[in-house]
């Protein structure tokens, strides 16, 4: 126990092994309370995790590659609980433990043997630090969106629904579909360990790729004859989002407001910004903000200079698109696209 006694504070020995290309980024926790959502359970601190290392920190693992890690809880156990906010895809397979309940967006699911839960980038997951720790031995395969660009599987990737919210439980496995799932990540994990050369990432990539293919087979054969309903409040906000950018409805009435949203919704306001702020740590409005920081990142890759992108989403001024952008992701458009360029040359 004496080895993760305290993960929390690894995390800032840790930073600075963990060197990446990224604007300095360290795990840090926000409060709020969760009111009248989970009776009996009050959920004060999160861990934000918002490139692979933040999460890995925590745990006292180093990474060989800032843009994805692999964690075999059986090398890392005993761990403490984390609630945490990803701003990275995550894949979580459980082993061959007893059950406990994990936080997902507005609801709790059972994460018990052979259990596959997937988060996306803006979504909240995990059990609140309670001081206890619990002893693992499945793995984790968590990745930031930027390895994506460039690929098919970028656009892709929002097209598997073990993503969404809306999803209301976990995929549970057979033990033949969980050998599959673990052979990928080992294979993954030692790709990883190689020497970084010019076919690396697109190698992680297929790996990444196939995983999700064989997650949806899965998923597939658990959920083919359910429905699912559309009844989270995030999932429907998303959604609208999504269908809002693509009708090129920011040309009529320019970037979405949070009234909009909530009168969408059919809700006031005021609930609807409480909602978003008690589930996802952020405001309605910052909510907003970090999806249209996405789209543009992938725009700005796509070769579009930053007037273009801001006019594109609907800013009047591309100058306060750059303000926004600077102050989601801490540089500006050029300082990105810089950055990028001088990562995809290595």
């Amino acid at each position: 126990m004496i080895k993760n006694t305290f993960h929390s504070a690894k995390v800032l020995e840790n930073s600075s092994k963990n060197k990446t290309d990224f604007p300095e980024s360290k795990p840090f926790f926000c409060n709020f309370t969760f009111r009248n959502q989970f009776p009996g359970a009050y959920m004060s601190n999160i861990l934000k995790v918002n490139i692979p290392a933040d999460y890995s920190a925590w745990l006292g693992q180093s990474d060989p590659h800032e843009l994805i890690t692999v964690v075999n809880f059986s090398e890392v156990s005993p761990i403490r609980f984390s609630l945490n906010r990803y701003e990275v895809y995550g894949l979580f397979l459980q082993g061959k433990e007893s059950g406990f309940e994990l936080v997902y967006g507005t609801g709790k699911y059972e994460f018990s043997q052979d259990t596959l839960i997937c988060v996306a980038p803006g979504q909240i997951g995990g059990k609140e630090d309670n001081g206890e720790f619990i002893t693992l031995s499945g793995w984790a395969v968590l990745f930031h969106p930027d390895i994506l660009q460039g690929t098919a599987l970028e656009k892709e990737i929002n097209t598997f629904p073990f993503f969404d919210y809306r999803i209301n439980e976990a995929l549970r496995m057979t033990p033949e579909e969980r050998d599959v799932m673990v052979g990928i990540i080992r294979q993954l994990n030692r790709e990883l360990k190689f020497e970084r050369d010019s076919v690396q990432n697109r190698i992680i990539v297929g790996f990444i790729n196939l995983l999700l293919r064989y997650a949806q087979r899965f998923y597939n054969r658990q959920f083919e004859t359910r429905n699912i309903t559309n009844n989270d409040i995030l999932a429907r906000f998303e959604i609208l989002l999504k269908d809002y950018f693509e009708a090129g409805q920011q040309h009529i009435s320019g970037v979405p407001t949070v009234s909009y949203c909530a009168e969408k919704l059919f809700m006031s306001p005021s609930y609807f910004s409480d909602v978003v702020k008690r589930t996802t740590g952020d405001t309605a409005n910052q909510y907003i903000k970090k999806f249209i920081i996405q789209l543009a990142k992938n725009r700005l890759i796509s070769g579009l200079n930053s007037s273009e992108v801001a006019y594109s989403l609907g800013y009047e001024y591309p100058q306060h698109f750059s303000r926004t952008f600077k102050r989601i992701t801490g540089e500006t458009p050029s300082e990105y696209c810089n950055r990028r360029a001088k990562w995809q040359s290595t």
